[in-house]
């Protein structure tokens, strides 16, 4: 019976003309989606109960969740917006889904080398806490984000990534090794069925869910027109905290977290600014740190620290190639210009640690650790 509600779920919600608005009104109109389909069917075209039984049987093959907004699984935050999804599709453990404390974490895409680190380091720190990193499995802070959140718990920390595609779809390309640890420590979401492509229309959709689903929203680098800002000003609308990574405003990359702080957000330099607030806000009992932080310095022409949770300098590069790379990896010319020293010789060194195994390029430019550049780390 419950797979023949599922059933009835995804014709309806995949049917043209029916989103997640529309499909409450339906429901509210005809008392059920089973009697919602017989009444759009004297009407027009619908999406046929075969199309959704390949769905469904598609879904099981890969170990993916459709869970029903009946579903006492459902996210219960996510129950309070009205255009919740109706389903979500749930890749990894889905017992994640009612986390008592979350925070999403979201920022530019094409993200400083400072913006990454403290966006990693408050994620590490946070998840070590026991609050639940959201993010959107994007380029840049959405990344170092995910990546701090799973290096904290002896680096098996959890964390929810919400997507824009389908959840058996992996977006960008070079976040696939990402994806799939994801998956494994934490869940991949997405409201939207299993094979569609990266659309720009799916991506503030996207961003109402990964606000939804958290107590508040930290913006850790932002430009003024950037698509965070939508996150963040959704967030504000359902009633939740906002927090933002002030910047120098000279660098353009600030912009946006300037304004919000500007506008009430509140500011924030460490995991101990978030716990401390959602500890008030949220009348819980969370884990607070005593300056967390304050062994991470930043960036400067004199010293490179890596985006990674805890640097270790024993046994490192000894140019610091590896550390600057960190976690949440580089663009090549990003590394050569923070490495100070000629291109050609750069480039030499950069080509020495692929050859060794240390760290490897995705999408053609984009510099990642392997598995034993991390280890180097340690």
């Amino acid at each position: 019976m419950q797979e023949d509600f599922i059933l009835d779920d995804i014709q309806l919600i995949n049917t043209d003309g029916v989103g997640p608005v529309s499909y409450y009104k339906l429901l509210n109109s005809y008392g059920s989606a089973k009697d919602a389909l017989a009444y759009l069917s004297s009407k027009k075209d619908v999406f046929s109960r075969k199309e959704a039984e390949e769905e469904l049987k598609k879904a099981q093959k890969q170990g993916i969740k459709i869970v029903s907004i009946r579903d006492e699984n459902y996210p219960t935050l996510l129950k309070e917006l009205n255009d919740a999804p109706p389903l979500l599709y749930v890749k990894g453990q889905s017992d994640l889904l009612n986390y008592p404390a979350t925070l999403a974490v979201v920022g530019s895409r094409n993200a400083s080398i400072a913006g990454r680190k403290i966006a990693s380091r408050i994620a590490y720190d946070l998840t070590n806490a026991d609050v639940l990193i959201v993010s959107g499995m994007a380029r840049g802070i959405d990344c170092a984000a995910h990546k701090g959140a799973m290096y904290a718990k002896d680096k098996m920390g959890p964390t929810i990534a919400v997507l824009g595609t389908g959840a058996d779809v992996c977006y960008p390309d070079e976040n696939k090794e990402l994806y799939e640890q994801i998956a494994a420590q934490g869940c991949i979401i997405s409201e939207f069925k299993l094979g569609e492509k990266a659309n720009a229309s799916n991506f503030p959709r996207r961003n109402r869910i990964v606000a939804g689903l958290s107590l508040g929203v930290l913006v850790a680098e932002a430009s003024l027109n950037s698509g965070s800002l939508i996150t963040a000003r959704l967030a504000l609308e359902q009633g939740k905290d906002i927090f933002a990574v002030p910047g120098s405003p000279f660098e353009n990359k600030s912009g946006g977290c300037n304004k919000l702080i500007k506008d009430g957000a509140l500011l924030t330099e460490s995991a101990d600014d978030v716990l401390q607030t959602l500890a008030v806000t949220q009348n819980r009992t969370l884990k607070i740190h005593q300056n967390v932080s304050l062994d991470i310095k930043p960036l400067d022409n004199e010293k490179k620290e890596s985006i990674m949770p805890e640097s270790k300098k024993n046994d490192i590069e000894p140019d610091g190639i590896l550390e600057i790379v960190g976690v949440a990896g580089i663009e090549q010319d990003d590394l050569i210009r923070h490495l100070k020293m000629q291109t050609h010789v750069a480039l030499t060194k950069i080509t020495e640690l692929e050859f060794d195994g240390l760290i490897e390029r995705q999408n053609g430019s984009f510099l990642m650790l392997t598995k034993q550049g991390l280890r180097k780390l340690k």
